[in-house]
């Protein structure tokens, strides 16, 4: 099944305005309808929702995959493999601060991919990544 079906993901910030121009001004998101309490963004097609939430005291959690530590929980998008460069390099370029700098796994084998991980204003985890070949999406 190669069809792609726009997912809608609900996230909770503290903040609302910072992230707000987060999603829409660094990630570059375009912003859809919106109450006093939350913003819907466009996120490469996806529905991104930013909801308020009161501040929580819980510590971001990590498990370690390729000896780095990946945040969980973590949400993002996979992209076609020139479009995540390209939204790599941008983002460097706004000195964006990697929780995990953008980088290869699996070079040259099966699932050859590029991810990154970093987090919103609000300690969010997001993670984007991409597939040298997307038929190898879910390849063991």
């Amino acid at each position: 099944m190669n069809t792609i079906t726009p997912f809608h993901v609900a996230i909770p910030v503290h903040n609302l305005d910072e992230c707000r121009a987060f999603y829409r001004d660094v990630l570059e998101c375009e912003e859809g309808r919106s109450s006093d309490h939350w913003v819907d963004f466009n996120l490469f097609g996806h529905q991104l929702v930013i909801h308020y939430k009161p501040k929580s005291n819980e510590e971001l959690h990590a498990n370690p995959v390729d000896g780095k530590q990946v945040p969980v929980p973590h949400y993002g998008v996979v992209l076609p493999w020139d479009t995540f460069q390209d939204f790599a390099d941008k983002l460097q370029g706004r000195n964006m601060e990697f929780v995990i700098e953008p980088y290869i796994r699996f070079k040259g084998e099966v699932g050859e991919q590029a991810t990154m991980f970093f987090l919103d204003p609000a300690g969010n985890a997001l993670e984007f990544k991409a597939f040298k070949d997307m038929d190898q999406l879910f390849a063991k």
